[in-house]
């Protein structure tokens, strides 16, 4: 595994620890400001300038499952995760790749991605669209598709000062995140909690960005 994702996920290890040992968790900082239409970055700020996490998922067999006769799902545990994010007030984000033909802003693409994913959901509760606002960064180009790191460079200008996790089902992805500066987390792997605990995430917050 490459090293980056390795130290990552060490640190990772250390601070689930610490969350299993903590009696008692402290108030999330503020949640991020959306980023504009057009794919411009906005500043993320705290009161006490304090390290807010924000948490970035790939979508495809990370948050949903497609199956087999193209209906997609939620995968296990993903919406009582992202509830759980929600629930403590830490903003979540999308990075994924679209054909850069849906449109000419990240509004565009995030629109046609929402018709495509909604047309064949097969969950009992629909896809949780609005816990992600304007923050569905979706390639501009082709060349900016994934492991192009277009799409996470623009996800950590517009969190500020906020530490940022990004957490995919592939090794190359959290590879790529975790030299560029995010928490990686690679889900689906055996003997792990499916996704970063929510407990660690706000640890994550605790801590300045390095």
């Amino acid at each position: 595994m490459n090293s980056s994702v390795s130290k990552g996920s060490a640190w990772a290890i250390l601070a689930l620890g610490a969350a299993l040992t903590s009696t008692a968790l402290g108030p999330t900082a503020s949640a991020a400001a959306p980023r504009d239409a057009g794919g411009g970055t906005a500043t993320v700020t705290t009161a006490r300038q304090q390290a807010c996490p924000v948490v970035y998922f790939d979508l495809g067999e990370t948050l949903v499952h497609t199956a087999d006769d193209g209906s997609i799902t939620y995968r296990p545990g993903a919406a009582a995760y992202l509830r759980a994010l929600r629930a403590r007030g830490i903003p979540v984000g999308l990075i994924t790749n679209v054909p850069s033909s849906w449109g000419s802003t990240d509004a565009e693409r995030a629109a046609r991605l929402r018709q495509e994913v909604d047309s064949t959901w097969e969950g009992s509760a629909p896809f949780a669209w609005q816990d992600f606002g304007d923050r569905v960064l979706t390639p501009r180009t082709e060349a900016e598709r994934k492991p192009a790191p277009a799409l996470w460079q623009r996800a950590k200008a517009g969190s500020g000062h906020c530490r940022v996790v990004y957490q995919a089902e592939t090794t190359e992805e959290v590879s790529v995140a975790a030299s560029l500066g995010f928490v990686p987390y690679q889900v689906g792997r055996p003997h792990r909690p499916a996704f970063l605990p929510v407990g660690v995430v706000e640890l994550l917050g605790r801590r300045a960005p390095a």
